[in-house]
């Protein structure tokens, strides 16, 4: 089995640097905005995590999903809160999520197996 984990994050730097690379400045304030939206304030970054999971999932971005299960993750979030998390995903968007929900848990088994 390829590492998913591994060739996500290979992928996800390699283009990252391309692009700020071309010193866009309206890029380059999304990109920063991105980060600084999920670090700690009032929300603790765990939830704020989980939020953007549910917001993933709903907006079928599997890239996005994966980098939140992953920051999930080493948080320290566990497991049963991810899946409840990804069921309330399910609900608000319905059977169209379904096949999103399966990549998650393949990539969250993924994340496991690295230990």
């Amino acid at each position: 089995m390829s590492d998913i984990v591994t060739e996500f994050n290979e992928y996800r730097e390699r283009m990252n640097d391309k692009i700020l690379a071309d010193n866009n400045k309206v890029i380059k304030r999304i990109f920063n905005l991105d980060t600084n939206a999920f670090a700690e304030g009032a929300l603790d970054v765990k939830t704020k995590e989980l939020l953007g999971l549910v917001a993933s999932m709903v907006l079928r971005c599997d890239d996005c999903v994966k980098y939140h299960l992953e920051t999930c993750y080493k948080e320290g979030i566990p497991k049963e809160q991810v899946i409840e998390t990804l069921s309330i995903a399910n609900l608000i968007g319905g059977t169209i999520v379904i096949p999103h929900l399966r990549r998650a848990y393949e990539f969250w088994e993924a994340l496991e197996q690295q230990r």
